[in-house]
């Protein structure tokens, strides 16, 4: 990478630093990982050096790192000594606190004797995560009209939950230092949020607002122009390539850290919906301010569209039905004509109704882009019908999205800077193909140009496919003797039906073996409920089920008591850390193929056979690649961990496709032999040292 492709600093801020030996990144590394109370790894010292190797080459790199690596600090040492800005996106809160309240101070302070300064670091998130100070100082242009703070108590406060969320809020919005919604706790719903804060759309803009120079928002985006180091999201990164307006401060560096979840991320910035509800709203907004005759022209296509969408059939539209279409297009029309009013006034003096004309404006100007879109009926979007309520009986609404995200990212993600994607789970069914393909990497059978040890990069034409390369640096658990693979051959495939007597009657005898200390992932919720509703009645183990309470209470009871199970569906995939003994048997109930009518997953499995490849292979197997290979890693999450993962679907011993599968899970010692796994559960129970139970609320 050229110095020319830089970012250029800031007036008023330091210039950026030379860069440091490559030489010297084992030294730093080593002084951070002493600094943290660490022990450095092979696997993190190879990262550590492939990372600045691609840095130094302008190249892109994918790594596939496993638990325990130490992987933050295998990419923060040679970021930091690169010199220029670099940008981290996570796809978790969990990991981006970590970044910036732990992992980068001691790095900082460590690498600093090396280095000779201290470089600066951000955090910086989407605007509607700041508190909006504007509407929490001047009111509130809620949706929830004059009954937002009734009923009142003797002393005239709120006595509803909303009302006493948003007056929290207002106090808060007094002693916070980041009004950054992550830092509130306790938390509020999103309902109380949304009634303090703005999107970009409906923010009044810094020169204009009264509490501009306060903003919290503002404050952020300024600390991450000056900041060496900006630690962001997937979300944020997806909007920063999509709109084309760039909202993260330019860098010469990238890293994307759970990689294996930026497709889904980006995907979902890329989705829109047209809802009744926000076609509702966009009136209520507008009738403020907006022409009695472009209300009206709205408000009629809002009841029209709410009549065929209460008996709309759910499922993917291949082309909009003629009445559709023209609902669609009323919705679009009469937007139009509403953001021509709202407009005719914009050059004028700010007023207390702005902060209400920003909203309605904001609300016509989505709906129009979405009913737009899906009027085009693009070949690269995928147009389906939706209903997102609990029970199915409510109104049903359109859903748009791109149709892949490859190309997307291939434009806008490795221009001009060097790009690090680095997960757990890059590899699938033994190589990087499949994932580079998704993320825009030559991918599929296109093996990227072999570079030899000190040959430069090549040069990269206008289209040419980026280059990159991928490394495996391994994990420091020894699989095979940790853990055991155990799939239940014996076992009828699964059918579509939740209710399996034989799946049932083999989980209840692997948690006795056990002893509890199980984590059941299901495919589905009802699996998940079904399951739960079963063992209760067969074991005297306590059975957790995943929405009878916060996530994060579950799995605090889960962790702290070794006879509980705890049963759930996609987060427990991948969002359980539950080292010890605690957590000895994963139990996976099916291979997690999507749902055959899943709209989106069916159009890219079709668009990949039409294009002559194996769409079964590149979509459905690939996505339950993902998640069992994210799955078998909750059971070894430390180097004295034991146990096994034990899958209940035949398949993945007798089907063509199950090695695929097998290959893209930790290595673990491979059995199908039921008796021989009942006495290693046994055994590893009865070695498993005693974890003393959580006391119970209320208790």
């Amino acid at each position: 990478m050229t110095n020319d492709s830089a970012p250029q600093p800031l007036p008023g801020a330091p210039e950026a630093p030379e860069p440091v030996s490559r030489a010297l990144v084992p030294e730093l590394l080593h002084a951070a990982v002493t600094a943290v109370g660490g022990v450095e790894r092979p696997g993190q010292a190879a990262m550590a050096e492939a990372v600045a190797d691609a840095v130094e080459h302008g190249e892109h790199l994918l790594v596939q790192a496993g638990t325990g690596t130490g992987k933050s600090l295998a990419y923060l040492v040679p970021a930091l000594a690169h010199g220029d800005r670099v940008v981290v996106a996570t796809a978790t809160l969990a990991l981006q606190r970590q970044l910036v309240e732990r992992d980068l101070p001691r790095t900082v302070e460590a690498l600093h004797p090396v280095l000779r300064r201290r470089p600066l670091y951000a955090m910086l998130k989407g605007r509607s995560n700041y508190l909006c100070l504007h509407r929490a100082n001047e009111g509130t242009p809620s949706d929830e009209g004059e009954g937002l703070f009734d009923p009142v108590d003797a002393l005239g406060g709120p006595t509803g939950k909303l009302g006493q969320d948003v007056l929290r809020l207002r106090e808060w919005a007094d002693e916070t230092e980041t009004g950054d919604r992550d830092d509130l706790s306790p938390g509020v719903s999103d309902k109380a949020w949304a009634q303090l804060s703005v999107t970009s759309k409906e923010c009044l803009g810094a020169t204009k607002c009264a509490y501009g120079q306060e903003c919290f928002a503002e404050k952020a985006r300024e600390r991450a122009k000056l900041a060496d180091v900006v630690v962001t999201n997937h979300a944020m990164l997806a909007i920063d390539a999509i709109e084309g307006a760039p909202v993260l401060p330019e860098h010469a560096m990238l890293i994307v850290d759970e990689a294996h979840e930026l497709v889904n991320r980006v995907t979902g910035a890329a989705t829109a919906e047209l809802t009744v509800g926000a076609v509702n709203r966009a009136v209520k907004r507008a009738a403020r301010l907006a022409n009695e005759k472009a209300v009206d022209a709205l408000q009629a296509a809002a009841e029209n569209y709410h009549g065929l969408m209460e008996t709309a059939q759910v499922g993917r539209v291949e082309e909009l039905p003629e009445y559709l279409a023209f609902a669609v297009a009323g919705i679009r029309d009469a937007c139009r004509q509403i953001i021509t009013s709202l407009g005719e006034t914009r050059d004028r003096a700010l007023t207390d109704e702005d902060a209400v004309r920003k909203q309605a404006m904001a609300s016509a100007e989505s709906l129009h882009e979405t009913a737009d879109r899906l009027l085009t009926e693009s070949p690269f979007d995928v147009v389906w019908i939706e209903r997102n309520d609990r029970y199915g009986l409510g109104p049903a609404s359109l859903r748009v999205a791109p149709l892949s995200v490859s190309g997307l990212l291939r434009e806008n993600l490795y221009k001009e800077r060097s790009v690090v994607l680095t997960s757990a789970t890059l590899k699938l069914g033994g190589d990087f193909n499949g994932v580079a393909a998704s993320v825009g990497l030559p991918g599929e059978g296109r093996l990227p140009d072999v570079r030899t040890e000190g040959e430069p990069a090549q040069e990269q034409g206008e289209d040419t496919p980026p280059y990159w390369r991928g490394i495996d640096v391994g994990s420091p658990f020894a699989y095979p003797k940790q853990g055991i693979l155990y799939v239940a051959k014996h076992l009828p495939p699964p059918g579509r039906e939740p209710d399996r007597p034989e799946m049932l009657a083999e989980l209840t005898e692997l948690i006795g073996a056990a002893g509890g200390r199980t984590l059941g992932l299901f495919s589905s919720m009802r699996a998940a409920q079904a399951a739960a509703e079963a063992l209760r009645g067969r074991l005297d183990n306590r059975i957790l089920l995943q929405g009878e309470d916060t996530l994060g209470e579950l799995i605090r009871e889960f962790a702290a008591d070794p006879q509980t199970c705890l049963f759930g569906t996609l987060s427990l995939w991948q969002g359980v850390d539950v080292p010890g003994s605690a957590c000895q048997l994963v139990v996976m109930d099916r291979i997690p193929f999507p749902r055959p009518d899943d709209p989106l997953m069916s159009a890219r499995q079709k668009a990949v056979e039409e294009a002559g490849g194996n769409g079964f292979m590149a979509v459905a197997a690939t996505h339950a690649a993902l998640l069992m290979a994210q799955g078998a890693g909750r059971l070894v999450r430390a180097a004295d961990d034991r146990g096994v993962v034990a899958v209940l679907d035949p398949r993945l011993a007798t089907a063509r496709y199950g090695g695929f599968f097998r290959s893209s899970m930790p290595d673990f010692w491979y059995t199908t032999d039921r008796n021989q796994v009942r006495r290693s559960l046994a055994a590893i129970d009865a070695s498993a040292p005693p974890v003393r139970p959580v006391a119970k609320r209320g208790a």
